[in-house]
């Protein structure tokens, strides 16, 4: 679930917590290039006032001009679905690229008890399903899981809510703050670890959840797995290291580690010394991110953070010299 949504619901509560009338619009069903996809929300006010996004632009402002315009019913079915770019030529109009075609659910939101609920489960760190049945309005939350994605039977839609990705950070240094920032943009869950007291001032409004005990203890104790990245920021080797002995032999996604050149080398042939298997140091990324010549924390980290969606995602990111790992 994109964070930007999760804002979406946000604004839905404020505003019909303040008497406002509210249509929330949710992408069920995409066909060709789709410019957002299947889950994506936008809010319409009362008034014209939107947040939120379900195509690139030129839908948002014919959303609005429904409103505006008389289009958009204030009464009848409290759930209706609406299509555009059934032709190559209305594609064009509201900017689908190669004939692309977008279904949405437009709903008024009446009880909007579901939106406070489904929010405040999610701050838990709780991955939550909303179903939405299009013929009553009716909106029901249960439990669900990260492997479960946004379905549509025409009938009833089902979108899934929270962080279903998560960083773990092993240090609580000025770097992970700006990480854990930007890592909270892309909607996951942020881990800390870091077991030296002086660094834990501060992090109460950064949205981060401190994982108590030493980092080889952090890594199992959250359970990795191939949804979680590990990165070690501490710069002090007898912490990084002991996290990095754990993660490797896991099945997490992404396991990086801050370092130059000459000290990744260094690590990697420490790790051989310890044990570790050379197909396991092999899974390590150091120096950490994609080279865009960043020096500031804000950019390491924006750097680190596009490596690390580049292989969420599936994409290889560009390529980097690598290490020689030097025989025990």
């Amino acid at each position: 679930m994109d964070s930007v949504d999760l804002n979406v619901l946000r604004s839905v509560l404020e505003w019909r917590r303040a008497g406002q009338q509210v249509v929330l619009y949710s992408v069920v069903q995409t066909w060709g290039s789709a410019p957002r996809p299947p889950g994506a929300m936008l809010a319409l006010r009362g008034d014209g006032v939107v947040i939120g996004s379900v195509s690139g632009g030129c839908i948002e402002d014919d959303l609005i001009a429904r409103l505006q315009d008389g289009r958009l019913a204030k009464d009848g079915p409290p759930v209706q679905l609406i299509t555009y770019g059934v032709t190559r030529d209305e594609a064009a109009r509201f900017g689908l690229p190669c004939g692309g075609t977008l279904r949405l659910t437009e709903e008024r939101v009446e009880d909007w008890a579901w939106v406070a609920q489904l929010l405040e489960r999610c701050e838990a760190h709780e991955i939550v399903a909303r179903e939405l049945d299009l013929a009553t309005g009716v909106v029901s939350l249960s439990g669900a899981s990260k492997s479960d994605v946004v379905t549509f039977d025409g009938e009833r839609l089902r979108a899934i809510y929270g962080p279903r990705w998560r960083l773990l950070l092993i240090g609580a240094g000025q770097l992970s703050r700006y990480v854990a920032q930007m890592a909270r943009l892309l909607d996951f869950e942020v881990l800390i670890c870091d077991p030296r007291e002086e660094f834990v001032y501060g992090w109460e409004e950064q949205h981060g959840r401190f994982v108590p005990g030493m980092p080889d203890e952090a890594v199992l104790n959250i359970q990795t797995d191939e949804r979680t990245a590990v990165v070690c920021l501490t710069h002090d080797p007898r912490l990084d290291d002991m996290a990095l002995l754990t993660a490797l032999n896991s099945n997490a996604f992404y396991i990086g580690a801050l370092g130059s050149r000459v000290n990744s080398q260094k690590r990697r042939e420490n790790l051989a010394a310890l044990g570790l298997s050379a197909d396991a140091i092999a899974r390590l990324h150091g120096p950490i991110g994609l080279h865009i010549g960043s020096h500031t924390p804000s950019e390491i980290a924006l750097s680190l953070l596009a490596e690390i969606v580049a292989i969420k995602n599936g994409v290889a990111p560009m390529q980097k010299k690598p290490l020689q790992v030097a025989a025990p």
